[in-house]
């Protein structure tokens, strides 16, 4: 019996026994030690990062991230995250990516910070030891000729999804201008043309990640810091915000269809943003504004067919990423850019329609300032008459082809002016031009002029009515002048009628 009971007890203290737990921070700083070690054990500087055991190291770090964070609380911090902010890894990753060592180190960044962002429940973008490394990340993106711009496009997706969530986190995002710099923001955009080597002078990356200090660690990546931002005003990179939006619409241009829907993606969460500041929202609607002039100055003028481009059909901006999608309008002449403007104008009118009625005014207004009064105004009061054709088909396709009612606004405020204000020099020039030509001496001319004027009278809007109806009708300027004979005949009979009263 006594036999038996020891066997039960033992039994029972089989089971009871369970496995030793893994010590996270441990494993996670173990990860960290075996890639910093990789940096100054090897000799081959030109082994791809995928021959090595990096990759793997980052995917384990991650994941024990993830895991942790799934197991604290929203307001704790684990050890393993404590760790990685407090020695500032971010910065090293930054760091390693931009020095492209080993070679394709900056596609494996790019997936680790993507990855950290969106699975990450904890709002982190707030923290110095993050929004810093992510604000060096966005600099390089969107170079020409880049190899990874599926990774960036994925990065930069993360980011506008944790800023679309948290709306005030998007001003730890934005940079600081430049003072010398801030007058030239509208065309900070061409910046990417210069050669992406220029950006990727740093430090050793041996001595960055010497793991024996910490300190020496931080002193190294703080240098970094600043030799990188000091270069950055000095080569006149895009500052308060527009880094970001830059290279996003640097990446709507790409011929990667998934990179470019996930630009456009970006661009509509940003602007959805409820809390956005008035000087991110002057940068983001001067930015989307400015391209769409770019691409009207693209168009092929003298081989353009006024009445093809009059007929235009529906651009949508989606069909450009859809191959079920067939496009009647690629058989014309010049219709490759032709597309490419109407597909950005209809990505402005859908983002007008849906967006925020602040910003949805304020870019109607940027794209009257930047398009219709710089762009297409001079063309409609040119003498050339191909010039004035092409203008008044591309206007009368944009009446017909708009929805939303902040643009159609700016559209009739462009050719009429508001019947609330008085009409200022260039209003009633261009609105006495544009009405004068429906009898003009070119026949062209002449039915282009009168399809415009169609066009408007089928947009309900209240100062279309008044310049082209009721203004004619409380006048009544629509009669003819009688003849001179008929009037002094008119004057003479109503001369008895007067004596007798």
């Amino acid at each position: 019996m006594e036999t038996f009971s020891r066997l039960t007890s033992m039994l029972l203290q089989a089971l009871e026994t369970r496995e030793p737990t893994v010590d996270l921070l441990e494993s996670f700083v173990d990860h960290w030690k075996s890639i910093t070690n990789y940096y100054i054990e090897t000799t081959d500087e030109c082994c791809p990062v995928k021959q090595t055991e990096i990759p793997w190291h980052l995917r384990q770090m991650l994941d024990i991230l993830v895991y942790e964070d799934k197991q604290q609380g929203v307001e704790e911090v684990g050890p393993c995250l404590e760790y990685l902010l407090q020695h500032k890894l971010l910065e090293t990753l930054c760091t390693l990516g931009k020095a492209q060592y080993p070679p394709g180190m900056s596609q494996q960044v790019f997936l680790f910070f993507s990855k950290f962002l969106s699975e990450i429940q904890k709002p982190l973008l707030h923290l110095a030891s993050v929004y810093r490394p992510v604000q060096k990340l966005i600099r390089l993106c969107a170079f020409p000729g880049s190899q990874t711009e599926k990774e960036e496009a994925q990065f930069l997706l993360a980011i506008c999804s944790t800023i679309k969530q948290d709306p005030h986190a998007l001003r730890y995002v934005l940079e600081l201008p430049c003072s010398d710099q801030s007058q030239h923001r509208k065309q900070n955009y061409n910046h990417k043309t210069e050669a992406a080597s220029s950006s990727s002078q740093s430090v050793s990356p041996t001595s960055a990640l010497d793991p024996a200090s910490s300190s020496d660690q931080s002193e190294v990546i703080a240098s970094n810091n600043g030799q990188s931002d000091r270069s950055i005003c000095s080569r006149g990179r895009p500052a308060d915000g527009a880094g970001l939006l830059v290279s996003l619409l640097q990446l709507t241009s790409s011929q990667r269809a998934s990179v470019s829907l996930k630009a456009y993606e970006c661009l509509l969460l940003l602007s959805g943003l409820q809390a956005a500041s008035s000087e991110f929202l002057s940068e983001l609607c001067e930015l989307l504004s400015g391209r769409l002039a770019e691409r009207y100055f693209l168009l092929p003028v003298e081989s353009l067919e006024p009445g093809d481009v009059q007929r235009w059909t529906h651009t949508s901006w989606s069909s450009q990423f859809s191959r079920s999608t067939t496009d009647h309008n690629t058989q014309l002449p010049g219709s490759e850019h032709v597309t490419s403007f109407f597909c950005w104008f209809d990505f402005l009118d859908h983002l007008m329609t849906e967006a925020p009625q602040v910003l949805a005014v304020k870019l109607a207004q940027c794209v009257r300032g930047s398009w219709m009064l710089a762009a297409l105004q001079p063309q409609l009061l040119h003498t050339s008459e191909q010039e004035v054709l092409i203008a008044t088909a591309m206007l009368c396709a944009a009446i017909r082809l708009v929805h939303s009612d902040a643009l159609l606004d700016q559209l009739v405020h462009f050719l009429f002016g508001r019947h609330t204000q008085p009409k200022d020099a260039h209003t009633q020039t261009l609105t006495h031009v544009l009405l004068q030509r429906c009898d003009h001496i070119s026949d062209q001319i002449s039915m282009a002029s009168l399809c415009l004027v169609e066009e408007l009278l089928r947009k309900p809007h209240r100062d279309i009515l008044d310049t082209l109806v009721l203004s004619y009708l409380e006048t009544r300027s629509y009669l003819s002048p009688p003849p001179a004979a008929l009037e002094d005949r008119q004057a003479e009979s109503a001369k008895p009628g007067d004596d007798s009263e």
